[in-house]
């Protein structure tokens, strides 16, 4: 663990103690400066402060760096549950809450650390940190997902969702009632010019992106549909959506946080209410067509049975 300590000179009293500290310490980004702040691993005379906290020259800082975690995801004796597994592959039924693969702020407890623990051998294509990832499922999205144990099946089953002949079939729930019956979204995604942790349909350099659906079931308020992509773009289906006005009930970052009322009815879903329910694919060693279909998840079950008043 690396120490630091400053001193206050009057010249920069008042400045915020995130700024000052990014200042001072060449080499971090102010955002991690911040996340150290949070976790109270920085010090104003000896007790944690805020970041928004304006320095004075009577103060002193120390600051706690910790050492940096290895970039090499680890296996962890973490439960999945496993739809298939053969020789060259598995599907997986993910929940919701886990993230898919190591990133920042992410280096344990991922899907990736479980599947190290359950398959000795893994497809290197994905890198060190998505051995065996032909797609991912955002972090609150749940349902099914395949991944590759050889590099021939990852090959495979990449050139298939290049090719649009490996289907994925999502279900959600969205806001407010669609006024048609099924359509295509073809709007192109790309970092948000605002936000850059966001995706969105106004972007400079988006990239095609095209969402299929299909109403199942409209309520007073809601809409159950059907969704299949053609493209596989990052939170392409939540933006999408949102990008029409109907945000998926429970997306806390593209507008979908549950109303008053929606709480007063009984509805209590903490993610997104977007479910990967069907895959279809050639398998990449015999050839034959796979199918795999999961049940709805309890959470979005409850929710439907309280929009149909059951």
């Amino acid at each position: 663990m690396k120490k630091f300590s400053f001193s206050i000179l009057k010249t920069d009293s008042g400045k915020r103690l995130d700024v000052f500290l990014h200042e001072k310490m060449s080499g971090y980004s102010r955002s991690f400066i911040q996340k150290l702040i949070k976790d109270g691993a920085v010090l104003v005379n000896f007790k944690p402060a805020k970041m928004s906290h304006r320095i004075s020259a009577s103060e002193s800082i120390t600051v706690s760096v910790p050492e940096p975690k290895s970039a090499t995801p680890k296996p962890e004796d973490i439960p999945l549950k496993i739809v298939y597994e053969d020789s060259s592959m598995l599907v997986i039924d993910k929940p919701a809450g886990m993230v898919v693969h190591p990133a920042a702020g992410n280096y344990s407890g991922t899907l990736v650390n479980a599947i190290l623990y359950h398959c000795k051998d893994l497809s290197g294509i994905g890198g060190e940190m998505r051995p065996g990832i032909v797609h991912r499922l955002d972090k609150e999205t749940s349902g099914l997902m395949v991944v590759a144990k050889s590099d021939k099946a990852h090959i495979s089953l990449s050139k298939q969702l290049q090719k649009r002949t490996l289907t994925r079939e999502y279900i959600a729930i969205v806001r407010k009632l669609l006024p048609m019956e099924s359509g295509e979204i073809s709007k192109p995604l790309g970092r948000s010019e605002r936000d850059r942790k966001k995706i969105s349909v106004q972007t400079k350099r988006g990239r095609e992106a095209v969402t299929q659906f299909q109403v199942l079931e409209r309520f007073k308020n809601h809409t159950f549909v059907k969704v299949k992509l053609k493209t596989g773009r990052t939170h392409q289906i939540r933006v999408h959506f949102q990008s029409l006005g109907f945000p998926v009930l429970g997306d806390k970052v593209y507008g979908g946080v549950l109303t008053q009322e929606e709480k007063n009815i009984g509805i209590e879903i903490s993610r997104q209410a977007l479910h990967s329910q069907y895959i279809k694919f050639i398998h990449p060693e015999t050839g034959k067509v796979m199918e795999f279909k999961s049940n709805l998840p309890e959470d979005i079950e409850e929710v439907l049975r309280i929009l149909r008043g059951l």
